[in-house]
């Protein structure tokens, strides 16, 4: 806790807002996207998926293949509990759907389902442009995918695949896919428009999931990184991830961490206030 007090305070000495960028592309994602605080009807379905999860007193036995907790002790959880400490915040659900609005993707994988509250903002904001993104998200814990699953069903969330699964496992197949590829074939692996990514909190997993989706980019993906503060660890892996070469744009949020890799733009990192 004490360490990410320390880097809090650190970001805000840092960080700006749209007065201080002069990337036409920020700009507009901050003015337009990030800034935009005009209600949506989305976010009352977004509400009401909350609220039926923080209603849910039921328990499940979660299996944790990643990180940790830092909140729960016990696997046997309350799905209220889940929904309330380990889920996306409201005002970040609402943030993750205009961007996916704003971007609008053609297809999405996150990796992390959890209870699917950030797959709830992914689905409204794909559909909100009058089209469905086809959206993959993976969760390797088997009871948290099933409640998550129910949830899809009961709002309709049709364009969500959940696939369950150990992260390692459906990326290795991935990279597997491509090296093994004819080069005509290669032309044919599947690409992700926006990867979300909330699953392990490690610098090792983060930077072996950065490597192998590396295939996968297209000039206009948008990759967006949970918790790069959440440990030095993953501070450490969100530094390498701004270094490499084939990475152009990085936007700091402090919870969120964002990567593109638009060949038009200069090499610039931001810290932005949201």
């Amino acid at each position: 806790m004490l360490f990410q007090i320390k880097s809090y305070l650190k970001f805000l000495w840092h960080s700006k807002n749209e007065h201080a960028v002069h990337s036409p592309f920020v700009f507009n994602l901050l003015t337009k996207c990030f800034y935009d605080k005009k209600s949506k009807p989305e976010y009352a379905v977004l509400k009401k998926y909350r609220n039926s999860l923080l209603t849910n007193k039921n328990t499940i036995e979660v299996t944790d293949f990643g990180a940790g907790s830092k909140v729960f002790k016990s696997n046997t959880r309350v799905i209220s509990k889940i929904a309330k400490t380990a889920g996306i915040s409201a005002k970040r659900a609402e943030l993750l759907f205009r961007i996916t609005h704003y971007f609008q993707p053609d297809s999405i994988l996150e990796i992390g389902t959890s209870l699917g509250l950030a797959t709830s903002a992914l689905s409204l904001g794909s559909k909100s442009v009058g089209r469905k993104a086809k959206i993959i998200t993976l969760e390797g814990c088997p009871q948290t995918a099933g409640e998550a699953q129910l949830q899809f069903e009961k709002f309709n969330f049709d364009n969500v695949e959940s696939v369950v699964t150990t992260f390692n496992f459906y990326l290795d197949k991935l990279n597997t896919s491509s090296n093994t590829a004819t080069e005509h074939s290669k032309l044919n692996i599947e690409h992700f428009s926006l990867i979300y990514f909330d699953g392990n909190h490690s610098k090792k997993a983060t930077l072996e999931y950065f490597e192998v989706l590396l295939q996968t980019i297209t000039n206009e993906t948008v990759w967006i990184f949970d918790d790069i503060h959440w440990s030095p660890e993953m501070e450490k892996a969100w530094e390498i991830i701004k270094k490499h070469p084939k990475v152009t744009v990085t936007i700091d949020t402090f919870q969120w961490g964002f990567v593109f890799f638009r060949r038009e733009q200069p090499k610039e990192h931001f810290i932005i206030r949201t």
